[in-house]
């Protein structure tokens, strides 16, 4: 991206850390300079009058939203998504930032060679910035440390069978090997927090029950399985200092468990950003619930599940209260005939990364929350997650200008000729969302105005030389 000299953003909605603001984003060659006052903001104007001007009036201005859970699936499975698609979906929903996760492309990030290999897939098709997590498989633990070096945000395990047998689930004893090669990285380990249940009369009953019916699916999953997942990771900190991240929480009941061993942390001295220890929750696990799930529509199907109306209230309420730490999209296409009408057998994923940042306002601002919380939860914790705070998250001095205009009032209903990622299968068509982004930067320059994109792929691979 060539350099574009000075600009100053103004609004009446300036959003940082510090609340909202009536004044402007100084910018110079695609970073921010300062954040200013009105005054300060006319009077710079004043005294430079070739500074190029975007005034956005009443709309909110601002940072670009961090995802750092999306499925791109390139190379190998390109039916599902890719990053072309994926990513001028992300520019449309404000989206400036992605972080692809290491399964369902062919192959899996999980060696330098194949993250090599992925990199090469995306260098020159991405419209917004891309992130990489590697994986951890059964075996390739001494591929960890080449992948840290690479610039990879941390590691991605699943304590389950992950759906694609290229990215095998591990046990204890692959986790022994994996936090001994990350000690001292600095890097994180992601889990996909669900523990297979044995239990062959369990397994018996679901399968006599109709499979159309989300409540079956349900059963299949229940939160047992995430509560003896937290309880297999909070048995590692007490012997490593390795950060741990618990990836999209749907079941309210393992959350306080997972506070607690943040607190265990943090007594013994952690210094880690929350103790080292974090977790996510979904955009659908606060937007959905299992009450409203039709029969034989397996769009709405994800691991975890969406959960019951109780369970959505009381993610809420931790989200409100601190305990949970960010929301993400954990957007996870396939092609149609993956999501055939049986509950059992449809692949489970939920695309949304398009429609995030309105999913996420349309129900926060129902409940009282301001801008400032949004761009808390989905720009500055998920980049401080993934170790990029000093480029990209906020609205702030020496960051890069990564920047959107929102209108906060705006509603539309979510059509499939909108949608832009590769497959339009999602549970929120029909759907009326609250928040409308307008235009999109990337670094100071235009990316997305208006339901177009503007010119060709501008984004970086956040990666070290490889």
């Amino acid at each position: 991206m060539a350099a574009i000299g000075r600009q100053l953003f103004l609004s009446k909605r300036v959003v940082t850390a510090a609340g909202e603001t009536d004044g402007g984003v100084l910018v110079q060659n695609g970073q921010i300079q300062d954040i200013l006052t009105r005054k300060q903001a006319n009077t710079f104007i004043a005294e430079n009058e070739e500074i190029k001007v975007v005034d956005g009036g009443d709309l909110a201005l601002m940072a670009g939203v961090v995802d750092s859970h999306v499925h791109v699936n390139e190379p190998g499975r390109t039916a599902w998504e890719g990053f072309r698609t994926a990513t001028s979906a992300a520019a449309a929903g404000g989206i400036t930032t992605i972080v692809d996760m290491p399964l369902n492309s062919i192959p899996p990030t999980t060696t330098l060679e194949n993250l090599k290999i992925k990199a090469s897939s995306a260098q020159g098709n991405v419209f917004v910035d891309v992130g990489f997590w590697g994986g951890v498989i059964v075996g390739n633990q001494d591929s960890l440390k080449d992948l840290v070096k690479a610039g990879v945000v941390g590691f991605k395990c699943f304590l389950c069978p992950s759906g694609v047998d290229e990215f095998p689930n591990v046990e204890a004893e692959d986790l022994e090997k994996a936090f001994a090669a990350l000690e001292g990285t600095g890097s994180l380990l992601a889990f996909h927090a669900e523990v297979q249940e044995d239990n062959e009369e369990t397994d018996k009953k679901i399968l006599k029950k109709d499979p159309e019916e989300y409540t079956t699916y349900l059963e299949s999953r229940p939160p047992k399985m995430e509560l003896d997942a937290i309880s297999l990771i909070s048995s590692f900190l007490p012997k490593t200092d390795v950060r741990v991240h618990v990836v999209h929480v749907s079941s309210a009941s393992v959350v306080p468990v997972l506070n607690k061993a943040r607190e265990r942390r943090l007594a013994a001295g952690n210094t880690a950003w929350r103790g080292g220890v974090t977790a996510e929750t979904c955009h659908h696990y606060l937007s959905l619930s299992a009450e409203q799930i039709p029969r034989g529509r397996s769009e709405y199907k994800c691991a975890p599940p969406i959960r019951d109306l109780d369970n959505k209230e009381k993610l809420w309420q931790y989200l409100l209260d601190d305990k949970l730490d960010m929301v993400v999209s954990d957007h996870s296409p396939c092609t149609p005939e993956l999501k055939c009408s049986n509950n059992l057998e449809a692949w489970g994923g939920i695309s949304s990364v398009q429609f995030g940042l309105s999913l996420f306002w349309t129900e926060a601002s129902a409940r009282g929350l301001d801008l400032t919380s949004i761009s808390k939860y989905m720009c500055s914790a998920p980049a401080q997650l993934c170790g990029i705070q000093h480029r990209k998250g906020a609205l702030k001095p020496g960051l890069d200008a990564d920047l959107i205009f929102f209108d906060p009032d705006a509603q539309f209903t979510v059509t499939a000729d909108i949608i832009r990622h590769k497959n339009k299968l999602t549970p929120y068509i029909g759907k009326t969302l609250k928040g409308v982004v307008k235009k999109t930067y990337l670094r100071g320059e235009l990316i997305y105005e208006d339901g177009e994109l503007i010119g060709e792929p501008k984004g970086n691979l956040l990666l070290n030389k490889l």
